[in-house]
């Protein structure tokens, strides 16, 4: 892997252990990343470790959950301290709840998505920023969702908001940092096959999974945005399914 297009860079990724983020994890590390592996779950992260390390490539498993400010702090320390550099951010950690609507979502899962979705990237990108200062270059990529560009009841309200909230910090970043040469990326998928389907109140049939995008088609939207020279600034990608499936009686809304 050591000879890839990012050979020398060093990457973080949130959510690393299952769907997007792993998919895009591998990909990374095989353009020649050296990969750092964030999520909640350490056992799942070690396996996609496994994988990378099996292939060649470098990563390390550093656990904890996003929407807590010391969890980032001790994800950015140990990369600090293994690699001394950080080139690629991706904010891929997310989440979402089986009551979703402005009538039935309680306080704690809107807390909850909010914390996880918008404040896990800022705590991310404001630990990032410092060090891509320094190195006067950097990568942030923001994995968002469609629903930020169309809100409804399929995703729900926190959710929505909260990807809105990504994609507006992505805007910031770009217009904040680009004196340091630091770029960043809201991607915008529409359905994707992933482990966050089986939260959806009226979770899709196989038929209907089969037809959304699956998680290597966005990593392999992260990869080009990671490897296009610093110079090249991406700030939005739009990228959902050729076909577009009948939602409507998967929808819940108020009596």
């Amino acid at each position: 892997m050591s000879a890839g297009t990012l050979a020398g860079k060093v990457a973080i990724v949130t959510g690393a252990g299952t769907g997007i983020g792993r998919a895009s994890a591998i990909a990374l590390a095989h353009a020649g990343a050296k990969v750092a592996l964030s999520g909640r779950r350490p056992g799942i992260l070690e396996d996609v470790a496994k994988v990378i390390h099996d292939h060649g490539g470098e990563a390390i498993v550093v656990a904890g959950d996003v929407s807590n400010p010391a969890d980032v702090d001790h994800l950015f320390d140990s990369v600090a301290a293994k690699w001394g550099r950080l080139d690629i951010l991706f904010t891929n950690a997310g989440t979402n709840t089986k009551h979703r609507n402005i009538h039935d979502i309680t306080l704690e899962d809107w807390q909850h998505v909010v914390a996880v979705n918008l404040s896990g990237a800022f705590y991310c990108a404001r630990r990032a920023l410092p060090v891509m200062r320094t190195q006067r270059e950097g990568t942030i990529i923001n994995l968002v969702s469609m629903a930020a560009k169309r809100a409804g009841a399929l995703p729900g309200v926190a959710y929505s908001a909260s990807k809105a909230g990504q994609a507006s910090l992505t805007q910031s970043i770009n217009d904040e940092e680009k004196a340091y040469n630091i770029r960043a990326c809201s991607i915008f998928p529409g359905e994707v096959d992933t482990d966050i389907m089986d939260a959806r109140p009226v979770v899709p049939s196989r038929e209907a999974r089969d037809l959304m995008l699956k998680s290597e088609d966005v990593a392999a939207a992260v990869l080009l945005v990671a490897s296009l020279p610093q110079r090249a600034l991406i700030e939005e990608i739009m990228i959902r399914p050729t076909h577009v499936r009948d939602q409507s009686k998967e929808v819940r809304r108020a009596d």
